[in-house]
Protein backbone atom coordinates (compact mmCIF):
# COMPACT_ATOMS: atom_id res chain seq x y z
CA UNK A 1 0.00 0.00 0.00
CA UNK A 2 1.43 3.34 -1.12
CA UNK A 3 0.17 6.33 0.86
CA UNK A 4 1.93 8.91 -1.33
CA UNK A 5 0.32 7.57 -4.51
CA UNK A 6 -3.11 7.49 -2.85
CA UNK A 7 -2.71 11.08 -1.63
CA UNK A 8 -1.44 12.34 -4.99
CA UNK A 9 -4.33 10.60 -6.74
CA UNK A 10 -6.84 12.30 -4.46
CA UNK A 11 -5.49 15.84 -4.97
CA UNK A 12 -6.00 17.40 -8.38
CA UNK A 13 -2.70 18.76 -9.67
CA UNK A 14 -1.67 20.82 -12.66
CA UNK A 15 1.89 21.34 -13.81
CA UNK A 16 3.39 23.80 -16.22
CA UNK A 17 6.82 24.55 -17.60
CA UNK A 18 6.58 28.19 -18.52
CA UNK A 19 10.04 29.33 -19.45
CA UNK A 20 13.56 28.25 -20.28
CA UNK A 21 16.40 30.58 -19.28
CA UNK A 22 19.95 30.91 -20.62
CA UNK A 23 22.00 33.09 -18.28
CA UNK A 24 25.60 34.24 -18.67
CA UNK A 25 27.49 35.60 -15.64
CA UNK A 26 27.01 37.96 -14.03
CA UNK A 27 23.24 37.68 -13.89
CA UNK A 28 20.37 37.55 -11.43
CA UNK A 29 16.58 37.44 -11.35
CA UNK A 30 13.95 37.81 -8.66
CA UNK A 31 11.04 35.42 -8.28
CA UNK A 32 8.03 36.99 -6.49
CA UNK A 33 5.99 35.18 -3.87
CA UNK A 34 3.55 33.06 -5.84
CA UNK A 35 0.68 34.37 -3.75
CA UNK A 36 1.29 37.77 -5.35
CA UNK A 37 1.07 36.46 -8.93
CA UNK A 38 -1.33 33.53 -8.53
CA UNK A 39 -4.19 35.52 -10.10
CA UNK A 40 -2.08 35.77 -13.28
CA UNK A 41 -0.46 32.34 -13.28
CA UNK A 42 -3.45 30.19 -12.43
CA UNK A 43 -6.71 31.96 -11.58
CA UNK A 44 -8.78 29.85 -9.22
CA UNK A 45 -5.93 27.51 -8.27
CA UNK A 46 -5.79 27.18 -4.50
CA UNK A 47 -2.11 26.35 -4.00
CA UNK A 48 0.97 27.04 -6.15
CA UNK A 49 4.45 25.52 -5.85
CA UNK A 50 7.37 26.79 -7.95
CA UNK A 51 10.45 24.94 -9.16
CA UNK A 52 13.74 25.34 -11.05
CA UNK A 53 15.62 22.59 -12.88
CA UNK A 54 19.29 23.45 -13.49
CA UNK A 55 20.38 21.68 -16.68
CA UNK A 56 23.80 23.31 -17.10
CA UNK A 57 26.17 25.45 -15.04
CA UNK A 58 25.68 26.73 -11.51
CA UNK A 59 23.90 29.43 -9.51
CA UNK A 60 23.05 30.62 -6.00
CA UNK A 61 19.52 30.74 -4.57
CA UNK A 62 18.79 33.16 -1.74
CA UNK A 63 15.72 33.58 0.47
CA UNK A 64 15.44 36.75 2.60
CA UNK A 65 17.20 36.25 5.92
CA UNK A 66 18.62 32.85 4.94
CA UNK A 67 22.10 31.66 3.93
CA UNK A 68 22.84 31.35 0.20
CA UNK A 69 22.13 27.92 -1.29
CA UNK A 70 24.50 26.82 -4.09
CA UNK A 71 22.97 24.82 -6.93
CA UNK A 72 24.56 23.01 -9.85
CA UNK A 73 23.67 21.07 -13.00
CA UNK A 74 21.19 18.29 -12.36
CA UNK A 75 19.64 19.95 -9.30
CA UNK A 76 15.86 20.21 -9.14
CA UNK A 77 14.69 22.87 -6.68
CA UNK A 78 11.15 22.77 -5.34
CA UNK A 79 9.89 25.83 -3.44
CA UNK A 80 6.88 24.23 -1.69
CA UNK A 81 5.35 27.37 -0.20
CA UNK A 82 6.06 29.67 -3.14
CA UNK A 83 8.34 31.99 -1.15
CA UNK A 84 10.02 34.94 -2.87
CA UNK A 85 13.70 34.39 -3.69
CA UNK A 86 16.54 35.37 -6.00
CA UNK A 87 18.65 33.24 -8.33
CA UNK A 88 22.02 34.53 -9.51
CA UNK A 89 25.62 33.91 -10.53
CA UNK A 90 28.27 36.55 -9.96
CA UNK A 91 27.51 40.11 -8.86
CA UNK A 92 24.90 41.56 -11.24
CA UNK A 93 24.33 45.31 -11.26
CA UNK A 94 20.57 44.69 -11.09
CA UNK A 95 18.16 41.78 -10.66
CA UNK A 96 15.59 41.12 -13.38
CA UNK A 97 11.99 40.90 -12.15
CA UNK A 98 10.81 37.56 -13.56
CA UNK A 99 7.24 38.31 -12.49
CA UNK A 100 7.08 41.11 -15.07
CA UNK A 101 7.59 38.55 -17.87
CA UNK A 102 4.87 36.11 -16.83
CA UNK A 103 2.17 37.49 -19.11
CA UNK A 104 4.43 36.97 -22.11
CA UNK A 105 5.03 33.30 -21.34
CA UNK A 106 1.44 32.64 -20.36
CA UNK A 107 0.35 34.07 -23.70
CA UNK A 108 2.21 31.20 -25.36
CA UNK A 109 5.61 32.77 -25.99
CA UNK A 110 7.99 29.91 -25.17
CA UNK A 111 11.12 31.48 -26.58
CA UNK A 112 14.16 31.21 -24.34
CA UNK A 113 14.77 34.01 -21.86
CA UNK A 114 18.36 35.24 -22.21
CA UNK A 115 20.15 37.57 -19.81
CA UNK A 116 23.55 38.30 -18.33
CA UNK A 117 26.99 39.70 -19.05
CA UNK A 118 28.41 37.10 -21.43
CA UNK A 119 30.41 34.98 -18.94
CA UNK A 120 29.84 31.50 -17.52
CA UNK A 121 26.66 29.88 -18.87
CA UNK A 122 23.78 28.50 -16.76
CA UNK A 123 20.62 26.89 -18.17
CA UNK A 124 17.32 26.72 -16.22
CA UNK A 125 13.88 25.28 -16.82
CA UNK A 126 11.40 27.05 -14.52
CA UNK A 127 7.74 26.54 -13.75
CA UNK A 128 5.07 25.86 -11.17
CA UNK A 129 2.57 23.28 -9.99
CA UNK A 130 -0.98 23.97 -8.97
CA UNK A 131 -2.91 21.82 -6.50
CA UNK A 132 -5.83 21.90 -4.11
CA UNK A 133 -5.41 23.53 -0.72
CA UNK A 134 -5.61 20.32 1.29
CA UNK A 135 -2.23 19.29 -0.16
CA UNK A 136 -0.89 21.53 2.62
CA UNK A 137 -1.95 18.87 5.12
CA UNK A 138 -0.65 15.98 3.02
CA UNK A 139 2.57 15.84 1.02
CA UNK A 140 3.30 19.58 1.39
CA UNK A 141 2.97 19.54 5.18
CA UNK A 142 6.09 20.53 7.13
CA UNK A 143 8.30 21.02 4.08
CA UNK A 144 11.20 23.52 4.29
CA UNK A 145 11.59 26.71 2.24
CA UNK A 146 13.27 24.73 -0.53
CA UNK A 147 13.96 21.10 -1.40
CA UNK A 148 17.08 20.43 -3.46
CA UNK A 149 17.57 17.02 -5.07
CA UNK A 150 20.12 16.11 -7.75
CA UNK A 151 18.67 13.97 -10.51
CA UNK A 152 21.98 12.79 -11.92
CA UNK A 153 23.75 9.60 -10.89
CA UNK A 154 20.96 7.10 -11.55
CA UNK A 155 19.09 6.09 -14.74
CA UNK A 156 15.63 7.23 -13.60
CA UNK A 157 16.71 10.76 -12.71
CA UNK A 158 18.85 11.15 -15.82
CA UNK A 159 15.99 9.97 -18.04
CA UNK A 160 13.62 12.46 -16.44
CA UNK A 161 16.03 15.36 -16.87
CA UNK A 162 16.88 14.45 -20.47
CA UNK A 163 13.17 14.14 -21.33
CA UNK A 164 12.45 17.63 -19.99
CA UNK A 165 15.46 19.05 -21.84
CA UNK A 166 14.29 17.43 -25.07
CA UNK A 167 10.77 18.81 -24.77
CA UNK A 168 12.00 22.31 -23.90
CA UNK A 169 14.37 22.26 -26.90
CA UNK A 170 11.31 21.86 -29.15
CA UNK A 171 9.23 24.54 -27.42
CA UNK A 172 9.91 27.23 -30.02
CA UNK A 173 8.52 25.02 -32.81
CA UNK A 174 5.81 23.11 -30.93
CA UNK A 175 4.40 19.82 -32.18
CA UNK A 176 0.83 18.69 -31.43
CA UNK A 177 0.44 17.72 -27.78
CA UNK A 178 3.55 19.62 -26.71
CA UNK A 179 1.84 21.61 -23.95
CA UNK A 180 0.33 18.50 -22.37
CA UNK A 181 3.65 16.66 -22.45
CA UNK A 182 5.42 19.58 -20.80
CA UNK A 183 2.77 19.72 -18.09
CA UNK A 184 2.98 15.99 -17.41
CA UNK A 185 6.77 16.10 -17.23
CA UNK A 186 6.58 19.00 -14.78
CA UNK A 187 4.28 16.92 -12.60
CA UNK A 188 6.65 13.95 -12.87
CA UNK A 189 9.55 16.16 -11.75
CA UNK A 190 7.60 17.17 -8.67
CA UNK A 191 6.62 13.63 -7.72
CA UNK A 192 10.14 12.29 -8.22
CA UNK A 193 11.58 15.06 -6.06
CA UNK A 194 9.04 14.50 -3.27
CA UNK A 195 9.61 10.77 -3.11
CA UNK A 196 13.39 11.15 -3.07
CA UNK A 197 13.08 13.71 -0.30
CA UNK A 198 10.79 11.36 1.62
CA UNK A 199 13.21 8.45 1.27
CA UNK A 200 16.07 10.59 2.63
CA UNK A 201 14.23 11.81 5.76
CA UNK A 202 16.00 10.98 9.04
CA UNK A 203 14.56 8.15 11.13
CA UNK A 204 13.36 10.52 13.87
CA UNK A 205 11.46 12.79 11.46
CA UNK A 206 7.72 13.21 12.00
CA UNK A 207 5.02 14.65 9.75
CA UNK A 208 2.92 13.41 6.85
CA UNK A 209 5.73 12.28 4.52
CA UNK A 210 7.57 10.55 7.35
CA UNK A 211 4.32 8.82 8.32
CA UNK A 212 3.69 7.78 4.72
CA UNK A 213 7.15 6.17 4.66
CA UNK A 214 6.52 4.21 7.87
CA UNK A 215 5.20 0.72 6.97
CA UNK A 216 2.49 0.76 9.67
CA UNK A 217 1.29 4.37 9.47
CA UNK A 218 1.78 4.47 5.71
CA UNK A 219 -0.42 1.41 5.26
CA UNK A 220 -3.17 2.97 7.35
CA UNK A 221 -2.92 6.27 5.47
CA UNK A 222 -3.17 4.47 2.14
CA UNK A 223 -6.36 2.71 3.24
CA UNK A 224 -7.94 5.91 4.57
CA UNK A 225 -7.24 7.73 1.30
CA UNK A 226 -8.23 4.81 -0.89
CA UNK A 227 -11.59 4.32 0.84
CA UNK A 228 -12.38 7.47 2.83
CA UNK A 229 -16.10 6.63 3.13
CA UNK A 230 -15.60 3.11 4.41
CA UNK A 231 -16.81 2.71 7.99
CA UNK A 232 -13.29 2.39 9.40
CA UNK A 233 -12.51 1.53 13.00
CA UNK A 234 -9.08 1.60 14.61
CA UNK A 235 -9.39 -2.17 15.00
CA UNK A 236 -9.92 -2.60 11.22
CA UNK A 237 -6.93 -0.41 10.38
CA UNK A 238 -4.71 -2.15 12.93
CA UNK A 239 -5.69 -5.58 11.60
CA UNK A 240 -4.88 -4.49 8.04
CA UNK A 241 -1.48 -3.20 9.22
CA UNK A 242 -0.81 -6.37 11.20
CA UNK A 243 -0.36 -4.62 14.55
CA UNK A 244 -2.34 -4.06 17.70
CA UNK A 245 -4.82 -1.21 18.10
CA UNK A 246 -2.59 0.50 20.66
CA UNK A 247 0.53 0.27 18.48
CA UNK A 248 -1.27 1.81 15.50
CA UNK A 249 -2.80 4.59 17.62
CA UNK A 250 0.58 5.45 19.18
CA UNK A 251 2.54 5.44 15.92
CA UNK A 252 -0.13 7.35 14.01
CA UNK A 253 -0.31 10.06 16.68
CA UNK A 254 3.49 10.26 16.88
CA UNK A 255 3.86 10.89 13.15
CA UNK A 256 0.66 12.82 12.38
CA UNK A 257 -0.12 14.46 15.71
CA UNK A 258 -3.68 13.09 15.89
CA UNK A 259 -5.50 9.72 16.07
CA UNK A 260 -6.42 7.87 12.84
CA UNK A 261 -10.16 8.57 13.01
CA UNK A 262 -9.61 12.28 13.72
CA UNK A 263 -7.42 12.41 10.60
CA UNK A 264 -10.14 10.61 8.63
CA UNK A 265 -12.83 13.03 9.85
CA UNK A 266 -10.82 16.01 8.60
CA UNK A 267 -10.14 14.33 5.27
CA UNK A 268 -13.85 13.67 4.74
CA UNK A 269 -14.55 17.35 5.35
CA UNK A 270 -11.91 18.23 2.75
CA UNK A 271 -13.72 15.99 0.27
CA UNK A 272 -16.99 17.68 1.22
CA UNK A 273 -15.41 21.08 0.56
CA UNK A 274 -14.37 19.91 -2.90
CA UNK A 275 -17.93 18.76 -3.62
CA UNK A 276 -19.34 22.10 -2.49
CA UNK A 277 -16.94 23.88 -4.85
CA UNK A 278 -17.47 21.67 -7.87
CA UNK A 279 -21.10 20.46 -7.80
CA UNK A 280 -24.62 21.77 -7.41
CA UNK A 281 -25.73 19.09 -4.99
CA UNK A 282 -27.65 20.34 -1.93
CA UNK A 283 -25.69 20.60 1.29
CA UNK A 284 -27.70 17.76 2.85
CA UNK A 285 -26.70 15.48 -0.06
CA UNK A 286 -23.04 16.44 0.30
CA UNK A 287 -23.29 15.67 4.01
CA UNK A 288 -24.77 12.26 3.27
CA UNK A 289 -22.14 11.37 0.68
CA UNK A 290 -19.27 11.99 3.11
CA UNK A 291 -20.98 10.06 5.89
CA UNK A 292 -23.23 12.37 7.94
CA UNK A 293 -26.89 11.49 8.59
CA UNK A 294 -27.63 14.97 9.93
CA UNK A 295 -27.17 18.22 8.06
CA UNK A 296 -26.89 20.04 11.39
CA UNK A 297 -24.02 17.80 12.56
CA UNK A 298 -22.27 18.26 9.22
CA UNK A 299 -22.71 22.04 9.40
CA UNK A 300 -21.15 22.15 12.87
CA UNK A 301 -18.18 20.00 11.89
CA UNK A 302 -17.65 21.90 8.64
CA UNK A 303 -17.72 25.28 10.38
CA UNK A 304 -15.17 24.12 12.95
CA UNK A 305 -12.83 23.04 10.14
CA UNK A 306 -13.25 25.96 7.72
CA UNK A 307 -14.57 28.79 9.89
CA UNK A 308 -17.76 29.27 7.86
CA UNK A 309 -20.85 27.09 7.23
CA UNK A 310 -21.06 24.96 4.06
CA UNK A 311 -23.54 27.21 2.25
CA UNK A 312 -21.41 30.30 2.72
CA UNK A 313 -18.28 28.34 1.71
CA UNK A 314 -19.96 27.35 -1.54
CA UNK A 315 -20.96 30.96 -2.21
CA UNK A 316 -17.41 32.21 -1.70
CA UNK A 317 -15.38 29.41 -3.28
CA UNK A 318 -17.70 27.64 -5.72
CA UNK A 319 -16.09 27.21 -9.15
CA UNK A 320 -17.06 26.99 -12.78
CA UNK A 321 -16.83 23.20 -12.60
CA UNK A 322 -20.12 22.72 -10.80
CA UNK A 323 -22.43 20.14 -12.29
CA UNK A 324 -20.02 17.23 -12.74
CA UNK A 325 -21.52 13.79 -12.39
CA UNK A 326 -21.31 11.76 -9.21
CA UNK A 327 -19.23 9.15 -11.10
CA UNK A 328 -16.59 11.71 -12.06
CA UNK A 329 -16.44 12.93 -8.45
CA UNK A 330 -15.99 9.36 -7.26
CA UNK A 331 -13.04 8.93 -9.63
CA UNK A 332 -11.45 12.18 -8.48
CA UNK A 333 -12.14 11.99 -4.75
CA UNK A 334 -13.08 8.34 -4.18
CA UNK A 335 -16.33 9.53 -2.57
CA UNK A 336 -19.11 6.95 -2.35
CA UNK A 337 -17.01 3.88 -3.16
CA UNK A 338 -18.38 1.76 -0.30
CA UNK A 339 -21.50 3.68 0.60
CA UNK A 340 -21.33 6.34 3.27
CA UNK A 341 -20.86 5.33 6.87
CA UNK A 342 -23.33 6.89 9.28
CA UNK A 343 -21.86 9.42 11.69
CA UNK A 344 -24.16 10.13 14.66
CA UNK A 345 -26.11 13.37 14.49
CA UNK A 346 -24.40 14.64 17.63
CA UNK A 347 -20.91 13.83 16.37
CA UNK A 348 -18.36 16.48 17.24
Amino acid sequence: MDALSEALASVRMTGAIFYHAECTAPWGFRVPHLQDVAHVLAPGTERLVSYHLVTHGKAVVCFPGEADIPVTAGDILIIPHGDAHTVSNGSPSAFIDSGASLSRYLAGDLTTMRLGGGGELTHFVCGYFGCERHAERLFLAGLPLMIKINLRGDPAGEWLESSVRHLVSQAESPRPGQAVLLSKMAEALFIETIRRYMEALPAEQTGWLAGARDPIVGGALALLHRKPCHHWTVEDLAAAAGVSRSVLAERFSRFLGEPPLAYLARWRLQLAARMLQTTREPVIQVASEVGYDSEAAFNRAFKREFGIPPGKFRGQFGSQFRGRSRASRARAGRVGGDGPPRIPSDAA
